[in-house]
Order: C-alpha cells, then sequence, then structure tokens
C-alpha cells in the first residue's frame, strides 16, 4: 500500500513540475499577436494538468476519479499540441518545445494507460455479473 501513495506522490511532483516549467518556459516566448493567444492556452492546459490531478486525488467518488484523471488525459495531449504550435511561431524555441513536449506525451501515456486499467476493471466487473 505505501508503494502506491509513493507513486501517487510522484505522479502528483511530476505534474507540478510540470506546470512550473511550463509557466517558466512562457516567460520567455516573446510577445506579440500571434504568440499572446498560444501562451495563454498553453499555461492553461500546462498547470491544468496538476490541478485535474490533485481533484482526481481527492476524488469523491470512482466516477469522479476517473472523469478528472480523463480530463488531464486531454490536457496533456492539448499542452502537446500547443508546444508544436509554440514552436513554429517561435523556431528559435524549438529544442525547449520538443523537451516539454516530450514530457507533455509521457504524462498522456501514463493518464491513458490510468484510464484503460479502470476500464479493464469495470469490463471484467460487468461480464463478471452476466
Amino acid at each position: 500500500m505505501g508503494e502506491n501513495r509513493n507513486k501517487k506522490f510522484d505522479l502528483m511532483e511530476r505534474t507540478t513540475k510540470f506546470g512550473e516549467e511550463i509557466i517558466i518556459f512562457s516567460q520567455r516566448i516573446p510577445r506579440n499577436i500571434i504568440t499572446l493567444p498560444l501562451i495563454n492556452q498553453c499555461v492553461k492546459s500546462g498547470t491544468s494538468i496538476g490541478a485535474n490531478y490533485c481533484e482526481a486525488d481527492d476524488a469523491e467518488s470512482g466516477h469522479d476519479f476517473t472523469h478528472k484523471i480523463g480530463i488531464c488525459k486531454k490536457e496533456s495531449r492539448e499542452t502537446e499540441y500547443w508546444l508544436k504550435i509554440i514552436s513554429v511561431a517561435v523556431p528559435s524555441l524549438k529544442k525547449e518545445t520538443e523537451k516539454l513536449q516530450q514530457e507533455a506525451k509521457e504524462l498522456n501515456l501514463i493518464f491513458n494507460s490510468i484510464v484503460k486499467k479502470i476500464n479493464n476493471k469495470r469490463n471484467n466487473f460487468i461480464n463478471s455479473i452476466s
């Protein structure tokens, strides 16, 4: 049981650190008519991952947990998208965006795996009572 709690804590730390890195990175992006909306979207989705993971960790029900993890999954994918667009808008930041994109992708894979496990458990339960 303690090992599972450490995994949760690690993911909490990882999503928080990612949100912080998104903020720091976004502060280095030159501001202009093109980049301002991109920065806004990237910061919103990038910091939302950790916030929704916090909510999932404190979920009131299994359904609530699944819903919040699903949001984490979507937000990580969206962040990866915005980072790709920023790399086109500001080519000089391409290396930095690639590193952050990789982390967004890895977070998405983690949350996708959690969702799949939940769905498999649910399907196994339904099949066992059918």
